[in-house]
């Protein structure tokens, strides 16, 4: 609890302590209330703080394995007055995303969430909008090329635009944020149709909200807000997060506005114009789940998620290039001996390139880029033993799962050689869940899995990379920066081009 009274200003700790204290007493006069339900166990919750004393708020992943080596892979466990179902480990994980996937499907009405979305868009719905407007996003990006030659061509195209602007520093220091800008580019085409030039105002200005929001997702006051709406008026946070969406949003309807004048169904060319064109289609339908809110929703959904996950892994890619010189070295030897002089890689090329695939996934492995997003229970179901009522918020740790010890020789050290068999042979892995798995798996697992290994490749074939003057390997730090997702802290990076 100290560990959270430290965050808070004085007036704000004075007014939440007072809000606490009120609930306090109307806990005591409400009295326990028992359950005979046969609900996982889990630490006996303290009045109004339930189990936060247990948590570190920023790594509440590495938090709850913890608690877990106590009770077990299921657990209850109190967030405040919430009360949620932890699922650790790969076979307890899989068991419930893929054998019982249907009952594990929904989201719960995360607070900031809900604020941003209302219930709408890819991510953070549920029910019968959720599964209507997650088919049509898939749909839509496999037809704008998500996984085929397509947009490997653009990924292609994009790798040049990145390789110029890492030439342009001249083997000088360059902020390791700067690799966003291309696979951001990416998802940005598909959405509005046109990559954007990296200089272009609205470009750098996206980048930008896009980048303190997800910082903001982080911060522990955010998370009181989750498990404390009530007493949001305490916090700034959620506050910030909303004006920086909403300007986010304001770009959003300008291109929707632009859009809807000239969709053409016959050339449909982004997501946003397949978006409208559909909502033209059911404009005369009462109960049509394409209205405005759910598109801009979508779309939203799209640039924030769609932008952060691919361009936060490159950053690790390359910091830990740095950070282990030998391992960098590999990867330039196979690139080398596969790849031809002057010719750009392939998607196809990563079978003869079983080094090269083995860093990429281990990198993913090794970072545990989204920890959890917590479903919830659609039914009353029975689980491992257990009771879980309909409505129950569950997390499916995919940390345990990416550290799980049964399934990796040395989960907290980075080591490609947990993709590669004794020949040295790519090897897949059951236990990789980077992109979550079930009904509920990453929608762009397949764009991002062909710009990783595009993008890493074709800098690396262009680049060497070390850390900048007086910065020794032993001096650059993996230890992650929680924001929505697990962010490398910031650093610079220095390239210098191979001969």
């Amino acid at each position: 609890m100290a560990s959270l009274i430290s965050l808070l200003s004085e007036p704000t700790l004075i007014g939440l302590l007072c809000a606490l204290f009120l609930l306090f007493i109307l806990h005591v006069s409400m009295g326990p209330k028992k359950s005979a339900l046969n609900l996982p166990p889990g630490p006996s919750p303290l009045p109004i703080i339930g189990n936060l004393h247990l948590l570190d708020i920023r790594r509440q992943d590495l938090s709850l394995m913890k608690i877990a080596e106590k009770y077990g892979p299921v657990f209850t466990v109190h967030f405040g007055l919430q009360k949620a179902v932890v699922l650790t480990g790969y076979e307890v994980v899989k068991e419930a995303l893929l054998n019982t996937a249907d009952v594990f499907a929904d989201r719960p009405a995360i607070p900031i969430f809900y604020h941003i979305q209302n219930g709408n868009g890819v991510f953070f719905s549920s029910g019968e909008l959720w599964k209507t407007t997650r088919r049509f996003t898939m749909a839509t990006m496999r037809d704008l090329g998500m996984g085929k030659k397509l947009i490997e061509g653009r990924i292609l195209e994009e790798l040049h635009f990145l390789i110029e602007m890492i030439k342009s520093f001249n083997s000088e220091p360059f902020k390791l944020r700067s690799f966003n800008t291309a696979p951001t580019n990416i998802t940005f085409a598909m959405l509005f149709g046109n990559r954007f030039d990296y200089k272009d105002p609205v470009f750098v200005n996206l980048l930008k909200l896009i980048d303190e929001v997800m910082i903001l997702l982080g911060s522990p006051y955010l998370h009181l807000f989750n498990f404390y709406p009530f007493l949001g008026f305490l916090f700034k946070p959620h506050k910030m997060i909303l004006r920086k969406v909403e300007e986010v949003c304001m770009v959003l309807r300008k291109y929707i506005k632009t859009s809807r004048k000239d969709v053409d169904e016959n050339n449909l060319r982004s997501y946003i114009d397949a978006l409208l064109f559909k909502q033209q289609e059911e404009k005369n339908k009462s109960n049509s789940l394409f209205h405005d809110a759910n598109v801009l929703a979508s779309t939203l959904d799209l640039v924030m998620a769609g932008t952060e996950t691919t361009s936060t892994t490159l950053q690790w890619a390359i910091l830990l290039m740095m950070k282990y010189p030998e391992i960098q070295g590999k990867v330039y030897a196979e690139i080398d001996r596969v790849i031809e002089p002057g010719c750009l890689p392939t998607f196809e090329a990563r079978k003869n390139m079983p080094f090269t695939n083995a860093v990429i996934h281990e990198v993913q492995r090794f970072v545990t880029l989204l920890p959890h997003v917590p479903r919830c229970t659609s039914v009353n179901t029975n689980f491992k033993g257990y009771f879980i009522p309909k409505g129950t918020t569950v997390i499916p740790l995919l940390t345990s799962v990416l550290l799980d010890k049964t399934q990796w020789e040395t989960p907290y050290q980075f080591n490609p050689n947990h993709f590669l068999d004794a020949d040295g042979q790519f090897v897949k892995k059951d236990a990789f869940l980077p992109f979550s798995t079930g009904r509920r798996n990453c929608i762009g697992e397949s764009l991002a899995k062909m710009e990783l290994f595009l993008f890493f490749t074709g800098l690396l074939q262009k680049f060497r990379f070390h850390p900048p003057a007086g910065v020794t390997e032993s001096d650059l730090d993996t230890v992650a920066e929680a924001g929505f997702t697990m962010r490398p802290r910031p650093q610079s990076a220095c390239a210098v081009l191979r001969q």
